[in-house]
């Protein structure tokens, strides 16, 4: 494919310098940056004085925008992770354009079962493993790399770049919504277009441009049976055990082939069309290399790739996540925990809303937990032009162990995302 005109130096610069930009992917995925993790909180803030120490350096105005406190499990508070403002270029004669990205990572432990140190970026057959690398450091990193790209070839930035990054992305973006509303007509305003890199490829060789995305309820079940833990060689079998009870309402939930429990849940869904079956037919996806690539030996819907996308894209999915309070690390213990908190979410697709999600789920909890008849305490709590350019492929294993990203997405990502900020100079 031929080089868009104004582009081929840039496309070089990029080349020329992919094992630096490599070893800048590798300080930042040496950050530990999970935001799920309290004690960890401060290697987040660091991550974000990381990013704005680079984006100052490419001529970037930057702010890190205090949000406020999170309210813990156990009612303390810690601090949120600021979130990075920055703009480069205010030129009233050039286009803005808003890059959206996050910095924040899920948990990983090299004995939840990943080959390498997570957070030691490792090369290995041309794949860079490591936390963050793919969701979303990689990209992130992407963007200031293409910048660099035009300023050190001597090329104008064309359009002006508004950067929003945080630190809460992978933990619900907490506090993001609201200095987001309180920016709108300062730092936001003058904004022509959002561009967020943030997802996949739907397979390994062919890119895409993802137009939709699932919602999602997120939702915690805390259930509480007595005032401290207890021994079960002692108490056990005289008390009506927390995590029995927290088990039964998550098992009403969702049945062996996904289908979702909550009674009305459904209602809402919008039925498919004709039109739209024909829509999947010619869609690029391997769903047997999909299965293999999950290491899963049968899905849900078998080989049907309709089906199966359909159950990625266009219906929702009820996954459950864990369940705080519980003894979770490695060898025995005889514990009776005195509160557990199962988590779990609710993908929704367009016709439904929160609301209406919110209250059948609730509904469906209660009648759950009524019909149980258990004298524990049960309380529920729900949780809470735009451009999405992806870098990653559908491998990459963002939540997963061993996590990665290609050389070659990484480094023709970089290359994308120049040529995206040069197309819209044009538009």
């Amino acid at each position: 494919m031929a080089v868009p005109e104004g582009l081929s130096k840039i496309f070089k610069y990029v080349d020329s310098n992919k094992s630096r930009f490599i070893d800048t992917l590798r300080e930042a995925v040496a950050i530990k940056s999970v935001s799920a993790w309290p004690d960890q909180r401060g290697e987040v803030k660091k991550q974000m004085e990381w990013a704005k120490v680079r984006l100052e350096a490419l001529g970037a105005t930057c702010t890190l925008h205090d949000v406020g406190q999170e309210t813990l499990p156990n009612g303390s508070k810690i601090p949120l992770p600021p979130v990075l403002m920055g703009q480069l270029g205010n030129d009233p004669k050039k286009k803005t354009v808003c890059v959206y990205g996050h910095l924040d990572v899920q948990p990983a432990l090299k004995e939840d079962g990943w080959d390498t140190e997570p957070f030691v970026l490792t090369e290995k057959d041309g794949k860079l493993y490591g936390r963050g690398s793919s969701d979303d450091k990689g990209p992130v990193i992407g963007w200031m790399h293409a910048v660099e790209a035009f300023q050190k070839t001597g090329k104008e930035v064309p359009v002006n770049i508004k950067f929003v990054f945080e630190g809460m992305e992978e933990s619900g973006s907490l506090g993001l919504e609201d200095l987001l509303k309180a920016q709108k007509d300062k730092f936001l305003a003058g904004t022509d277009y959002v561009c967020i890199s943030d997802n996949y490829w739907l397979g390994k060789k062919k890119p895409c441009i993802t137009y939709g995305l699932r919602g999602i309820c997120y939702f915690f079940i805390e259930v509480e049976c007595c005032a401290k833990d207890l021994h079960s060689g002692v108490f056990g079998g005289t008390v009506h055990e927390g995590m029995a009870d927290l088990i039964y309402l998550m098992n009403t939930l969702v049945d062996n082939k996904g289908k979702i429990l909550i009674p009305g849940l459904m209602e809402q869904v919008a039925p498919v069309t004709p039109e739209e079956e024909k829509l999947y037919q010619n869609i690029d996806f391997d769903v047997e290399d999909y299965c293999k690539d999950l290491g899963h030996d049968r899905l849900v819907h078998h080989n049907d790739k309709m089906n199966t996308l359909m159950a990625r894209w266009r219906n929702p999915s009820l996954s459950l996540h864990g369940i705080e309070g519980a003894f979770s690390e490695t060898g025995a213990k005889t514990v009776i925990p005195r509160k557990v908190t199962g988590k779990f979410s609710i993908r929704i697709v367009p016709n439904q809303t929160p609301e209406s999600v919110t209250k059948v789920t609730i509904d469906h909890l209660n009648k759950m937990w009524e019909k149980r008849g258990s004298p524990n305490k049960m309380k529920e709590v729900t949780g809470k032009n735009v451009m999405l350019l992806p870098m990653g492929a559908c491998d990459d294993g963002a939540h997963s162990q061993n996590e990665k990203i290609d050389i070659r997405n990484y480094i023709e990502g970089t290359k994308l995302l120049a040529a995206y900020l040069h197309q819209l100079a044009e538009v």
